[in-house]
């Protein structure tokens, strides 16, 4: 009969003892090891056996242990961003910079003219069990996808449009078509913003380029300076002719009137002078008489067979007569 094993100089152990206290130990370490926590910003994604059996929020939770469980913690509410032709420096995100920014940023426009274009693309992890199985890069994969994108892009438009007027377009477009690209291969990803940061033309054409540049915006400026003047004039010149357009309307409706009133009046006078010519005659020789002694003042005209001022008074006469009787 074996011998139970014993401490030395003590009492024999009974293996039921030593075997629970294994257990107890095995417990105790898989518990350890399947405590994990969550960040506030991510989701748990838990394999078991492999095979992805859903996902956990943020907070502390318990995974199988052993290998039973695997969990991969994404972070599914913190924005992370690529660096196009430029890298910011100590990066945690090691997908953020290129191994060679500057290759990445030398484009060829559509009219054959060469732009060093720097850029951003903005993303986030929206479907965490899509980023993690249904590519196996998804970022290396983005970012292959994101360069393609915006060298296209360029490539449509001339190079005064690429470093000048033409940028919110090419952020515009680039976002449109890479948001397509990343929602047809199921990636799990959702871009957010494309920001071009820096467009300008090769080293060697700089200077020319700048010269072009001061050009232009000593053109707008004085297109400018002539659209002000214009602006200032033409209303005023408006303002005038308008007015003058105005008297002119009112003199016309003013003279329309008048002469208007005067075929009223000559037309009442017609009727009156059919019924009765003498009488219409003499009112009108009296109303002009009326109308015109007073403005002659001292002025007194005759007519040639008159012997007096009135054919009704005989001054003559009458001064004779007085003559006469004076003593």
């Amino acid at each position: 009969m074996p011998r139970r094993p014993s401490l030395p100089n003590g009492p024999a152990i009974d293996p039921r003892w030593i075997g629970a206290a294994a257990l107890l130990l095995f417990l105790a370490v898989g518990l350890a090891r399947g405590i994990y926590t969550v960040g506030t910003e991510s989701v748990g994604v838990i394999q078991r056996f492999g095979k992805c059996v859903g996902t956990v929020g943020p907070g502390l939770r318990f995974k199988l242990p052993f290998g039973i469980d695997t969990v991969t913690i994404v972070p599914v509410k913190r924005q992370l961003k690529m660096e196009f032709g430029f890298g910011t420096p100590h990066a945690t995100d090691i997908h953020q910079v290129a191994a060679d920014p500057t290759h990445e940023s030398d484009m060829v426009t559509g009219d054959l003219n060469a732009a060093h274009v720097e850029w951003v693309v903005q993303y986030e992890i929206g479907d965490p069990e899509a980023f993690l199985f249904n590519l196996r890069d998804p970022a290396p994969t983005l970012r292959a996808l994101s360069e393609s994108v915006m060298r296209e892009v360029v490539g449509d438009r001339t190079v005064d449009e690429v470093l000048t007027i033409g940028r919110q377009g090419i952020e515009t477009e680039a976002i449109a078509r890479l948001t397509a690209l990343v929602s047809d291969l199921k990636m799990g990803l959702r871009v957010q913003h494309v920001q071009l940061k820096s467009v300008q033309p090769p080293s060697p054409v700089q200077s020319s380029f700048d010269e072009v540049n001061r050009a232009q915006q000593e053109r707008e400026e004085m297109i400018n300076r002539a659209n002000g003047e214009y602006n200032k004039v033409v209303p005023r010149a408006s303002g005038e002719a308008q007015r003058m357009l105005s008297e002119a309307e009112g003199y016309a409706t003013r003279r329309v009137n008048e002469a208007e009133g005067d075929v009223a009046r000559f037309r009442a006078l017609l009727e009156q002078y059919e019924k009765a010519p003498e009488v219409t005659r003499q009112r009108m020789y009296l109303e002009a008489m009326a109308e015109l002694l007073p403005k002659l003042g001292g002025t007194i005209v005759l007519d040639e067979e008159a012997k007096q001022l009135l054919p009704l008074l005989n001054l003559g006469g009458r001064a004779a007569t007085r003559k006469r009787t004076a003593p």
